[in-house]
């Protein structure tokens, strides 16, 4: 991929309501704003799946020895990792909020040109190595909390981001949502 891409932030002048649907995977994006109350729900029900995934009491669902406290770590410190890439690739465009911001631009260059939320995708690793530390049913709960909240809010961002950005339908057709290759939206 190149970085040489066209100018990709939205036309001040643009008016979405004169567009085409871009099909029917992200429906009519161009009608849809997330309420800003429920966008900060989201963004707090996220946060408290994390708190829950780091404070749970320990279990012994499976056998908790050094190599599974080894692996839990290395998958808190992968994830750690592809999130403030992530981050810093978003620059000044990085909010918590699936709202985007509006003097933001579309990145999909970097960690963003293997997945379009590769902040989720690092969030969701710390809790799975977080579930490998805890041991218990209960931390299995909460990462697929965690997953769930990950997966509307990716869903409600991207019918925002591609309501803004005429070319994030094709973004989304070619780059999975938390997987590589996982969750593109074919148009």
């Amino acid at each position: 991929m190149s970085d040489s891409a066209p100018d990709l932030r939205p036309d001040p002048g643009h008016d979405p309501a004169s567009e085409p649907a871009v099909g029917p995977a992200l429906g009519n994006a161009f009608a849809f704003r997330l309420h800003p109350a429920a966008a900060w729900s989201l963004v707090g029900a996220q946060f408290v799946f994390l708190l829950l995934l780091g404070f749970l009491p320990w279990a012994s669902l499976w056998s908790r020895g050094l190599g599974t406290i080894v692996l839990g770590g290395a998958l808190v410190a992968l994830g750690a990792g592809i999130a403030f890439a992530a981050g810093a690739g978003l620059g000044r465009t990085l909010t918590p909020s699936p709202i985007p911001r509006d003097d933001g631009v579309l990145v999909t260059g970097g960690v963003y040109a293997v997945v379009r939320h590769p902040i989720y995708s690092g969030l969701l690793i710390i809790g799975a190595g977080l579930v490998v530390i805890g041991a218990s049913a209960l931390h299995v709960a909460a990462w697929l909390g965690l997953l769930s909240v990950l997966m509307l809010k990716s869903r409600l961002e991207e019918r925002m981001l591609a309501g803004r950005y005429s070319s994030y339908a094709a973004y989304a057709a070619r780059v999975g949502r938390l997987v590589p290759g996982v969750g593109r939206i074919h148009r």
